[in-house]
């Protein structure tokens, strides 16, 4: 039957709009530019599809075993993080619930670090480690500045103590806020800071000493207690009295809950202040970090900015200014979530798992063991002597063709002769991929034993390092022979 004028009308339109609903890679722009803005805007979908495309070429973060960063977390969290995705963490006043719930993370941390008095602790949340880093360097400096002068001493020529091992943060912090860094090299089977090194480098002019627990080396603890220990024996001896940082990134949230009888956090009386990363074995994605200190005396009143909240008074110690309070919620909806018992539960799989897999490698034969993931669920290997036909960095290309990103790398000063291959075992990375991780290495190893010689060295490595990069600010990358 013939349409009627109206029908046919109608008939049109939808015909007209068939034509314009294109398979996907075929909509317009058929063009689009790289590194300029394109001229006009495109439908959602087709902007989602490039972006999209293009991310496909990244590694798949759950098989990322060079990064300590979490790459697994509940749906919950996750959709807790998209609903405060909009919310401005510095904006106290506008987002007052979640300010009360990072105040809330704070007392947690400090109740879990052995505070003494845990509901009046002084903390806040950071973008990351490094950041908190910053924070924790800076309250270091200016209370050093302040008894200097106080004194009538000059206050003009700083110096921090740490490990040669320590993240890259606290290079740039020592670089950024002129603060001169005091490394103490490796030496021998010594791949960290001990007591009397750290000792020989203190002065008058030493802010901190810096203790890291969980090396990113090696994923190993250094002897907290012990060092705090010699550093009163200093001042027993000449008055000098350094204050230690703990630089718990991933360490402390781990120890808290399966290495409960060590001796690292506020209980040491000469600790002063602690970071860690929530987005680490805080197990919340990224990007939060937390930093506190033992007591208010320890981060001077001149740092800390003072904003209106619910009419009342905030302190706000920050390097950066808005950020969204997404992580902030994650980590509280974390430990509600897990609880003490469930992070213990958590940490010593990834304990477990990481022991076992390190066990495992060392029955295959051709390498050596440095750390076997009994501390932090993080350890180091590197390739015997007298296995001459590849290097660490064979091993890693190799692994990468399966997908499994495995870094290698030189350790710093005085052991740059040393090679290893890392792995950081996660939540979310249990004995099932460990196994098949195994059963990769054992395939690539059969092929790359028919090599004449190594193919690859430190140059091939690229910026593959995760933390262990030299420690000269004005050469960047991996550390090198």
């Amino acid at each position: 039957m013939p349409l009627n004028p109206v029908n046919r009308s109608r008939h049109n339109v939808r015909r007209s709009r068939d034509l314009q609903l294109n398979p996907l890679f075929s909509r317009e722009p058929v063009s689009v530019p790289r590194h300029a803005l394109p001229d006009g805007p495109m439908e959602p979908d087709t902007a989602y599809q490039l972006v999209h495309d293009e991310l496909m070429l990244d590694g798949n973060a759950r098989l990322n075993l060079a990064t300590f960063v979490s790459t697994w977390s509940d749906p919950q969290a996750q959709r807790l993080m998209a609903e405060c995705a909009d919310k401005n963490m510095i904006d106290k006043d506008e987002y007052p619930q979640t300010a009360e719930l990072e105040t809330r993370c704070v007392h947690m941390l400090a109740r879990l670090w052995h505070a003494e008095e845990p509901d009046r602790a002084v903390g806040c949340s950071t973008t990351g480690s490094s950041e908190a880093a910053m924070l924790a360097g800076l309250a270091l400096k200016r209370r050093w500045q302040h008894a200097r002068r106080a004194a009538g001493k000059p206050a003009d020529r700083p110096n921090l103590v740490m490990g040669v091992n320590v993240q890259i943060c606290w290079e740039k912090f020592a670089d950024y806020f002129e603060v001169e860094p005091r490394y103490v090299p490796m030496e021998g089977d010594r791949y960290h800071l001990t007591p009397e090194a750290a000792v020989e480098l203190c002065d008058e002019n030493t802010i901190g000493v810096v203790a890291v627990l969980g090396s990113t080396f090696d994923g190993s603890y250094e002897p907290v207690a012990a060092i705090a220990a010699a550093l009163d024996d200093l001042e027993a001896r000449t008055g000098v009295d350094v204050p230690v940082h703990v630089d718990g990134a991933s360490g402390a949230m781990i120890a808290p809950f399966i290495d409960p009888g060590l001796e690292w956090d506020f209980r040491v009386r000469r600790v002063a202040s602690i970071n860690t990363s929530g987005h680490k074995y805080g197990l919340v994605m990224p990007g939060v970090g937390w930093a506190l200190w033992r007591d208010a005396d320890a981060l001077p009143e001149d740092l800390v900015f003072h904003v209106n909240y619910l009419g009342g008074d905030m302190p706000t110690f920050a390097l950066n200014f808005s950020r969204p309070g997404a992580q902030v919620v994650a980590q509280y909806y974390t430990f509600l979530r897990l609880g003490f018992d469930g992070y213990r539960r958590v940490q010593q799989t990834s304990r477990d798992v990481a022991m076992r897999l390190a066990g495992r490698i060392a029955e295959l034969g051709p390498f050596e063991l440095v750390t076997d993931g009994s501390q932090a669920p993080v350890f180091a290997f590197r390739v015997r002597e007298g296995v001459d036909a590849y290097s660490v960095y064979d091993v890693s290309a190799a692994l990468r063709e399966r997908g499994w990103l495995v870094p290698a790398y030189t350790f710093p000063e005085n052991r740059s002769d040393l090679a290893v291959l890392r792995i950081v075992v996660r939540n979310g990375f249990g004995h099932d991929l460990a196994d098949l991780l195994l059963e990769d290495l054992r395939r690539v190893l059969a092929r790359l034993e028919r090599q004449p010689c190594p193919q690859r060295d430190a140059g091939d490595a690229g910026g593959f390092a995760h933390g262990t990069e030299t420690k000269e600010p004005r050469r960047p990358g991996p550390t090198e022979p």
